[in-house]
């Protein structure tokens, strides 16, 4: 998609409002999502690993078996959206996900851990892929890469403000009687339920039942919409079993979800080991650092990769998508995290996994903004759940076989040549898929994803 005329004036009036009133509060949610889902991350190297006499693969079996939950639930709690609408299913989710969280706060085994993790991920099915659902309903394509880089900001600084933040309260060992890692679980747990309840109340399903928007506002986004999923779908949207059909037979959502996968299970490794990643400088350097240095070293870095998302978005939605806007990223990140391992001090080290974390957070919205430009309505939920549930199996690999390639190789090395090698693996698909060859010319839903320049 190439380079769009000047908007007009209801286009950024209705765009803007849509930026202001929807996407910040929807990025909170994710930031309290991707908090509560990683914060096993920092309790394990800060007691929890101790307290529960966990082996590296035993943890990364905790780390993972979060998303055999969700994959189990995902696609139909994302067509469950799609019918109930997105305020009653998100809020829902949102508060069901709380009060499990909470529960890890009185853990005592690795056998509650495991099952509270699996309920975490049945609890949190359907969220990430519902919220990308709900604001690609709001915005039309050629504004959807801002939009969702502005709520994607959330998962890198989530790290960047929840590691001082959970390093913060894992320091406070003793209070109620609880260790640290303990009082962090109680903490991050509450906003869960807090925020879920109002969004209840303040999440809109459609543009058309927005107050704040003017009758212009509400006309042009409905008008623009209305065209796009008819331009998708020829007039006729698919239903039910149709729509998964449709999905699941699509061979363009199975080499994204593909895609997907490889930039997911970069990610987690690094969420879920870099924490014991960083403790291990003791061993390795022979540096020691407190609860919360160690905290700030695993958010230094997020807050480049938060910088470098926003940037490299806004790149791709005023010059047009291109290939290398994912592929490139995906090249970069498979090259540099195992070459993180054979630095040869600490800062060395988290400069290059700071390269990887850049890499991965610019490409992830602008992937998000391609499913939307050739499915819509149920089929479209069907399908970027499709998409995130190769992702939840990339987080479910990434933490056990991490875990289980340190256990059997005595380091981390192996491990990060495997995220590297999906990492490339991803760089190669989004090429093909770029290059494959329209079935019908003449439709326009069949026409290249993107522009491969």
């Amino acid at each position: 998609m190439g380079a769009t005329t000047s908007p007009s004036a209801v286009e950024r009036s209705a765009i803007r409002k849509v930026s202001i009133r929807l996407v910040p509060f929807v990025a909170l949610m994710f930031f309290i999502n991707y908090l509560d889902r990683t914060a096993v991350s920092f309790a394990e190297p800060n007691g929890m690993g101790h307290d529960l006499a966990l082996t590296a693969a035993q943890f990364g079996f905790a780390s993972g078996v979060f998303f055999i939950g969700y994959i189990i639930l995902e696609v139909p709690s994302n067509m469950a959206l799609h019918r109930f609408g997105a305020r009653r299913w998100l809020a829902r989710i949102m508060v069901t996900w709380g009060i499990v969280s909470l529960l890890f706060t009185w853990v005592q085994n690795s056998e509650q851990l495991y099952g509270l993790r699996f309920l975490l991920g049945v609890a949190e099915a359907g969220f990430f892929p519902g919220a990308i659902l709900f604001l690609s309903q709001w915005v039309p394509t050629r504004h959807r890469t801002k939009v969702l880089a502005l709520f994607y900001l959330a998962q890198p600084l989530t790290t960047v403000i929840g590691a001082p933040f959970a390093g913060w309260l894992i320091g406070h060992h003793g209070l109620f009687g609880l260790e640290g890692w303990r009082v962090m679980f109680l903490f991050v747990s509450i906003p869960a339920i807090a925020i879920g309840i109002i969004a209840w109340f303040y999440l809109i399903d459609r543009p058309a039942d927005a107050k704040w928007l003017t009758t212009a506002e509400k006309e042009w986004l409905t008008t623009e919409l209305a065209a796009e999923n008819a331009t998708k779908t020829g007039n006729k949207e698919s239903h039910g079993r149709e729509a998964l059909k449709e999905a699941f037979r699509s061979g363009r959502v199975w080499v994204l979800a593909m895609v997907y996968f490889g930039f997911i299970y970069g990610l987690y490794a690094l969420a879920f080991f870099l924490p014991t990643i960083i403790a291990g400088f003791q061993d390795s350097f022979g540096t020691s650092f407190s609860v919360m240095d160690k905290a700030l070293i695993t958010a230094i870095p997020y807050l480049p990769a938060a910088v470098v998302l926003f940037f490299w978005s806004r790149h791709a939605t005023r010059n047009g998508t291109r290939t290398w806007h994912v592929a490139g990223p995906a090249v970069v990140g498979g090259i540099s995290i195992p070459l993180a391992l054979y630095m040869g001090s600490p800062a060395a080290t988290i400069a290059v996994i700071t390269v990887t974390a850049c890499s991965i957070f610019a490409a992830l919205p602008v992937f998000w903004s391609i499913p939307s430009r050739f499915l819509t309505g149920a089929a479209a939920a069907a399908g970027i759940a499709l998409i995130n549930t190769m992702g939840n199996i990339a987080g479910f690999a990434a933490g056990y076989v991490t875990g289980w390639l340190k256990d059997f190789s005595g380091s981390y090395t192996l491990s990060m040549f495997v995220v590297g090698g999906f990492m490339l693996l991803s760089a190669a698909l989004m090429v093909i898929l770029s290059r494959r060859r329209p079935a019908d010319p003449s439709n326009p839903a069949d026409q290249p994803l993107l522009e491969v320049h």
